[in-house]
């Protein structure tokens, strides 16, 4: 490969540019889209600050780009690149579990987001109502985003998974006007009925005037329960309607979506992204980190909801006009090879997926990809969702990417809206399980507790520490609340507090250490979870890790470690066989542990597990594993890809407990 959209003479001029005025780097940045209306401000911030009126409080910060501009989000996705002369570029390979398969041009899209636009308008859908969707991996999916965007409502997409409950406080937060869901989806191999969950969301919400219904498994989930005068059939909206559609232009600040964090306390954020800023910062990053080419078949494996897939979906490739595939299934559904299965085919040149998935890639195929699957195509490869460990790192690099395809590991949140800390294929050194530095435009540094940097290798807090134009600019309905969890720590300084740990290395590159709430302090030494699990699965015993605090009388807390081995550990239909290998091996990877990292990061519980419990955006749900050990009630378990998981881990601790009885008597 000869040259990359950034290269290193091109980063050097970007950089330079950012740093001496990072304003104007954005505004070249947003040159990139086409404009309906020319901004007549490029930026504006009020970051918190003492509040005259009401002494010792602070006030709500606010930021702008770009306003007085005008753009429509449908038309740089789609209509613009029709009108370029490239209507006839797949736009979308759409792929089923169960193996149907689907390609969309970019012509064919924009007739589809038309019509789809027309049937919203026609149920009443208007610029600045709130539409929630709650659907599954489909084009479908893409296709009603789009379309709201194109009439200037807000979307806020429902991960397909969710619970009705989950859903139902979304809807009602949002007060939204209509729902789009399906009939079922397929998960796992089974059509599983969505709308009965969907029903139950929206029982008594008045302000919820329709509800849209795709048909996805049709007779397999049976006889849909149907509200006449409420529930119209998505084909039929759309038939009726016509397919060019006269899209209006909105200001730059217009409300584009909510996207709801799904923390482990208090009530889920809805933060609002707005149409001008957050589409340039898409676009870029992903032109960027990603680069971007009109040939390139581009693949992120995250599930439509989830923010990742906002911006790295539908959104910033979209607007660069690259062929994507999309999923919707399992990646072990029907065998473990269906991500590679779907490489080969569709010859994916870029892979974007998370830590949690290679992981479990590299554990059951430790020596690579199985030789019938051709992955020569991959010339570049991503990894979003939490740290990257190095071995999985390395595992990704040599054996999905040939040794030769750079891997992106990118950090950033929901809260960012795109990209901020992430090698450059063209500029960055290799380093494995390093996100290295922020992004031209992003200025990032890692501070002690009083907001002074930490010295290269110590802990500290990872902060923003100048706007930018993604940023989530409040929570729906509570500024109060963005203030105080965003902004009001470091107020004096104005920086954005992002609520993971990090660590600086000699050479200025960033290592991510975890969410702050998930470092575990055992005597006084505040440990991550992400490099005890790193350390773990650097071991030839086991492919992947989960480590948690738990109390400790004598310490404050000791570590935790819930290991999945490398093999099975003969009938792994048996929990006691579970326990009896974790008495197996415990000693040697805690000793191990204590050589990769020290004597007080010694786990003093090893449980090996079949899985981990994982949401599907990839994470491991560290919270639930403390709350297993403890004997805690769960709470809401919706959001894990396989809830069975947190059983299984239970029937292991209820069976390792009764063998420590039993020795003991």
């Amino acid at each position: 490969m000869s040259t990359w959209n950034v290269d290193a003479t091109e980063h050097a001029r970007l950089s330079a540019l950012a740093a001496a005025d990072p304003v104007a780097f954005w505004e070249r940045a947003a040159e990139r889209l086409d404009w309906a209306q020319r901004w007549h401000t490029a930026h504006t911030w009020a970051p918190a600050a003492p509040d005259p009126e009401r002494p010792g409080e602070l006030t709500v910060p606010r930021a702008t780009w770009f306003a007085g501009g005008r753009l429509n989000a449908s038309v740089q996705c789609v209509d613009r690149h029709v009108a370029a002369g490239r209507g006839d570029r797949v736009a979308l390979h759409v792929e089923g579990e169960a193996g149907d398969r689907r390609t969309v041009t970019y012509a064919e899209l924009q007739r589809e987001v038309a019509r789809a636009a027309h049937a919203l308008t026609a149920l009443g859908v208007r610029a600045g109502d709130r539409v929630v969707v709650y659907l599954p991996v489909l084009a479908e999916t893409v296709v009603a985003t789009l379309a709201i965007a194109r009439i200037g409502a807000v979307h806020s997409l429902v991960f397909g998974g969710f619970s009705a409950e989950a859903l139902r406080f979304r809807l009602a937060d949002l007060r939204a006007k209509v729902l789009i869901t399906s009939d079922g989806q397929v998960r796992r191999g089974r059509a599983v009925a969505t709308k009965p969950a969907a029903d139950e969301a929206v029982a008594g919400l008045d302000h919820v005037e329709h509800v849209l219904v795709v048909r996805r498994t049709g007779d397999a989930t049976g006889p849909v329960p149907w509200t006449p005068g409420r529930d119209v059939w998505w084909h039929d909206a759309l038939a009726a309607a016509p397919d060019t559609h006269e899209p209006e232009a909105f200001d730059a600040e217009h409300p584009l979506f909510v996207i709801y964090t799904s923390g482990t306390t208090g009530r889920p954020k809805g933060l609002v992204h707005t149409t001008g800023g957050y589409l340039v910062q898409a676009a870029w990053t992903h032109w960027a980190c990603f680069d971007a080419r009109d040939d390139d078949v581009y693949w992120c494996t995250a599930d439509l909801a989830w923010v990742t897939a906002h911006t790295y979906v539908l959104y910033g490739p979209l607007a660069n006009g690259v062929t994507q595939v999309l999923y919707e299934g399992t990646p072990d559904t029907p065998h473990a090879a269906r991500h590679f299965e779907i490489i080969e085919r569709y010859g994916v040149t870029t892979y974007y997926t998370a830590p949690t998935l290679i992981r479990t890639l590299a554990t059951r195929f430790p020596s690579g990809p199985p030789p019938e699957y051709d992955l020569s195509s991959v010339r570049l490869l991503g990894s979003v969702g939490e740290a990257i460990n190095p071995a999985a790192w390395q595992w990704f690099h040599d054996h999905v990417g040939g040794g030769r395809a750079p891997v992106v590991d990118t950090w950033w949140q929901s809260e960012t809206g795109a990209a901020m800390i992430a090698p450059l294929p063209g500029v960055s050194a290799r380093k494995p399980g390093s996100a290295t530095r922020p992004l031209p435009g992003v200025a990032a540094a890692v501070v002690d507790d009083d907001g002074a940097p930490v010295a290269p290798g110590t802990p500290g807090l990872l902060v923003v520490t100048q706007p930018w134009p993604g940023m989530a600019r409040t929570v729906w309905g509570d500024p109060e609340r963005y203030r105080d969890a965003y902004w009001s720590r470091f107020a004096r300084q104005g920086w954005f507090l992002a609520g993971d740990g990090a660590r600086v290395d000699d050479d200025g590159d960033v290592w991510l250490l975890g969410r702050v709430d998930e470092v575990i302090n055992v005597s006084g030494h505040r440990l991550s979870t992400v490099e005890i699990e790193s350390a773990l699965v650097a071991h030839p015993l086991v492919g992947e890790a989960g480590v948690t605090g738990v109390p400790d009388e004598v310490t404050g807390q000791s570590v935790a470690a819930f290991v999945v081995p490398s093999r099975p550990p003969g009938d792994v239909g048996d929990p006691r066989t579970w326990a009896a290998h974790a008495a197996e091996v415990s000693a040697e990877l805690g000793a191990h542990v204590a050589r990769a990292i020290g004597p007080v990061a010694r786990p003093r519980r090893v449980v090996v597990v079949p899985d981990l419990p994982k949401t599907r955006s990839g994470k491991i749900m560290r919270r639930l594993l403390a709350d297993l050990v403890a004997g805690d009630r769960l709470g809401d378990v919706t959001s894990l890809t396989d809830a069975g998981s947190v059983h299984r881990i239970a029937a292991v601790l209820a069976a390792g407990a009764r063998a420590h009885r039993e020795d003991v008597a």
